[in-house]
């Protein structure tokens, strides 16, 4: 079954894997009316925000109860502030009313019907910004709720050109399946064999194109000789009309675009066009016009292709892309007719889930055989990684390390916080903050006390600003907003700020070097390095999930990738996650070497510099 299905390049995708689309659901009309043309099964029209249509739709499916195998889908998710995860954690962790009603959000949506269908595998596509753009929390409480429902899970950044998408098109991919813990993708296509925009529509007829007048036809003749087509081609033509084309139709060009068009280049910029020309202000459109280039990728087809195709001129005719021309680059076939309006079928080929990239996802969900989902589903390692995790915090927090863990006074949490980045040695910042344990405000004597507890006159330094706050008893206040807004009083920067709002028990990523090294060595990555805002968060949301002690185990591993999981000499039997650690080996390794070479030893490291 494909949720918020569109014209169906997800579900054209699923269909080349191996299923069978027995239904389709979406509220745009003209893009059901194109999935009813193209596959079998039912077409519904459903606005799924309303429960009452989810009821329906549940009805509907009561005779295939049991035997849907996979529901799919790519729900329209907007992240969320910060000001409103409370909320939402709450109602997760306690599944209790709250003033922010979830029903009507598309993601909530799509995991109900999923509660209700309990198929055996998920399969969720979303733009990255769904995750990044809110530290991945919409991401982390889909992934938590599936897992309590007994399935194992994976969320990947894929870039579709590697599964042979002609263009740059980042997507997130969120599977999930109740029958095995594993995840195996096909191959990825190695750079210098991906699709370019020449092997994807080299050879479709050259339009004529006059100023004013008619781009293309519905329908025109295909004469290209067959011996003369790339491999992605010649798979676009499979079952296509023999010697017909359709859809190879575009806008009408403007005599002043005509000429634009024709002094271009793939690298010419907006700001490089005549000025005399320039429609636009450049300094506010550096890219708003776009030519392509034959032996390189597309720009990502949007649905803004809807709107104009200014970033999609074809490489050497003055005029924008096809309609058919854009469906090769989302890797539609040409058998594949789109229902409405020239622009209906840019909108629905814009919004779309390119099928390879589908393809490629759906595989890794395919049964394997002689594994069935048992009744209570998995326990999936993670899930039992990040109960270890907790219990460890939990520890810790009642031991020499609470001031390093959620949730401290906003006092506490502006010492620890200011002090980010010092050469304090973790025994010395236990004795400072020890000084003012049990302090709710920080007064100007507990303060003198701070600063005559500093072991260093950097200590002192930094201590020394919070000096414009001490003794102001309505800074410290209990009220949240309130506390929020004690970075910005005390000029922290973004890196320090981050920190004091994850230990006042903010839900975020604290995207730290210390934390992604944990992260990366338990994936056996080298996202702590080398796709650090990317891979290297996907790699941290694993461990910390969702939830009310999210960051209780966020703070966590920030402590252990300062005080156990050193870049070098890893203290791994001391690490509560050990047993989980797929790069645990190589790490032991390091230690022989350092062994052997007579280097390994504990070491007193400082506790805050190691960030």
């Amino acid at each position: 079954m494909d949720l918020f299905s569109g014209a169906g390049g997800l579900s054209l995708g699923l269909q080349r894997a191996g299923w069978t689309t027995a239904a389709a659901v979406d509220f745009d009309e003209r893009a059901l009316e194109t999935h009813a043309a193209n596959f079998p099964g039912m077409s519904l029209h459903m606005d799924l925000g309303n429960p009452a249509e989810r009821d329906r739709l549940e009805e509907l499916l009561e005779p295939a109860k049991g035997k849907i195998d996979l529901v799919a889908g790519g729900p329209p998710c907007q992240p969320f502030s910060r000001a409103g995860r409370s909320k939402i954690r709450h109602l997760v962790e306690h599944h209790g009313r709250d003033p922010h009603d979830l029903r009507k959000e598309l993601w909530s949506a799509y995991l109900d019907v999923i509660k209700r269908i309990r198929p055996r595998a998920v399969l969720m596509e979303n733009v990255p910004d769904m995750g990044l753009g809110d530290d991945f929390f919409v991401v982390r409480v889909i992934e938590q709720q599936l897992e309590e429902l007994g399935y194992a899970t994976q969320v990947r950044l894929v870039d579709a050109w590697r599964y042979g998408v002609p263009q740059h098109r980042k997507r997130l991919i969120l599977l999930a399946r109740n029958d095995i813990e594993r995840f195996e993708w096909q191959q990825e296509v190695a750079e210098d064999e991906r699709t370019t925009l020449r092997h994807a529509i080299g050879d479709l007829p050259p339009l004529t194109v006059v100023p004013t007048e008619r781009v293309g036809e519905r329908e025109m003749a295909y004469g290209t000789p067959s011996e003369d087509l790339s491999d992605f081609a010649r798979e676009m033509r499979k079952r296509a009309k023999r010697e017909v084309v359709f859809d190879h139709m575009t806008r009408r060009v403007r005599p002043d675009d005509w000429v634009i068009f024709d002094s271009m280049d793939s690298d010419t910029l907006y700001s490089d066009i005549d000025p005399e020309l320039q429609r636009y202000s450049a300094e506010h459109f550096t890219d708003k016009y776009k030519k392509l280039d034959w032996d390189d990728l597309s720009r990502s087809i949007t649905a803004h292709i809807a709107k104009d195709g200014y970033w999609y001129i074809h490489p050497d005719q003055n005029r924008t892309l096809t309609v058919r021309e854009a469906a090769r680059v989302q890797t539609f076939p040409d058998r594949f007719r789109f229902a409405g309006t020239r622009s209906d079928a840019f909108r629905q080929i814009g919004n779309a889930v390119p099928p390879l990239l589908g393809k490629a996802a759906a595989e890794v969900l395919l049964p394997v055989e002689g594994c069935q989902a048992g009744e209570g589903g998995l326990q999936p390692r993670w899930r039992t990684a990040r109960e270890d995790l907790t219990a460890w915090a939990e520890r810790q927090r009642n031991g020499e390390n609470w001031y390093q863990l959620p949730k401290l006074s906003s006092v506490h949490a502006a010492v620890v916080a200011v002090l980010a980045g010092t050469r304090v040695q973790s025994g010395q910042m236990h004795e400072m903050l020890e000084t003012i344990r049990e302090h709710a405000t920080l007064t100007k004597s507990a303060l003198r006390t701070l600063l005559e507890s500093a072991p260093t006159a950097a200590v002192r330094a930094r201590l020394d600003r919070l000096t414009a706050v001490a003794g102001k008893s309505s800074v410290w206040s209990e009220d949240e907003e309130k506390q929020k807004e004690l970075p910005k009083r005390l000029g922290m920067k973004p890196a320090e700020g981050a920190l004091y709002r994850l230990l006042i028990d903010d839900d975020l990523l604290w995207v730290g070097q210390s934390a992604l090294r944990v992260a990366a060595r338990l994936h056996d990555s080298d996202s702590d390095r080398t796709n650090r805002l990317s891979d290297g968060r996907v790699h941290l949301v694993k461990l910390v999930g969702a939830g009310e002690k999210a960051p209780l185990r966020m703070a966590a591993l920030r402590l252990i990738g300062s005080t156990l999981c050193n870049a070098k000499n890893p203290l791994c039997d001391q690490c509560p996650l050990s047993s989980y650690c797929a790069g645990r080996e190589s790490a032991a390794g390091d230690l022989v070497t350092d062994a052997l070479s007579g280097t390994h030893g504990r070491q007193p490291v400082p506790a805050q510099s190691r960030e």
